[in-house]
């Protein structure tokens, strides 16, 4: 029988339970059947939804990107964004993986009002000069800090990235609690599988 959670990823948490000399890790916040494990990864200087389950086909099924399964970020950005930086992103651009050229996969970005969430231990630098915005982006790949990569190539530096959602699954869903579980039913209707 098959375990699935859902928990609010801290900022500087890396996305595993075993130990890392000198960072957190997710044992560090909660304690869960030792068969459970990330489906997937947040970096450990982005924070937000985070899936953990015993079933290791979801693996596959959501990483897979010929699957093609959504996952919204929230991004504080620095500087007053664009329309035309916005339609960079929609469209798809040329960032570095691993020191390689990649087109990244059209998303969906949009400008949004600052979202209602947690405060963030250490708080976010706030320069008086430097005005900051909030975008919503939508992928269905995910290289290694792609989100982070991309707003850096339209001039507008992250300064704080919150997986908001995966599929249907999102924060509104842990009801402001940090840890939730989910039957297999109801994971996986909301991951539309």
């Amino acid at each position: 029988m098959h375990t699935y959670y859902i928990i609010y990823k801290p900022y500087l948490a890396v996305s595993q339970f075993s130990p890392l000399e000198g960072k957190k890790t997710l044992a560090d916040y909660f304690t869960l059947p030792k068969d459970v494990y990330p489906v997937g990864r947040l970096d450990h200087d982005s924070e937000g939804l985070l899936l953990l389950t015993s079933d290791t086909s979801l693996n596959t099924r959501l990483l897979n990107p010929i699957n093609n399964h959504k996952r919204t970020y929230w991004v504080q950005v620095e500087g007053k964004i664009s329309l035309s930086a916005i339609g960079r992103l929609e469209k798809g651009l040329k960032i570095s993986i691993d020191g390689k050229p990649h087109k990244t996969l059209p998303a969906i970005a949009q400008i949004i009002e600052e979202p209602l969430l947690p405060p963030r231990n250490p708080p976010i630098r706030e320069r008086q000069t430097v005005p900051t915005s909030w975008i919503s982006i939508t992928l269905t790949e995910g290289k290694n800090r792609q989100v982070r990569r991309m707003t850096a190539a339209v001039g507008f530096p992250t300064l704080r990235l919150v997986r908001y959602s995966i599929e249907n699954i999102t924060l509104e869903t842990l009801k402001s609690n940090p840890l939730l579980q989910l039957s297999k039913e109801e994971t996986y209707s909301l991951l539309n599988l």
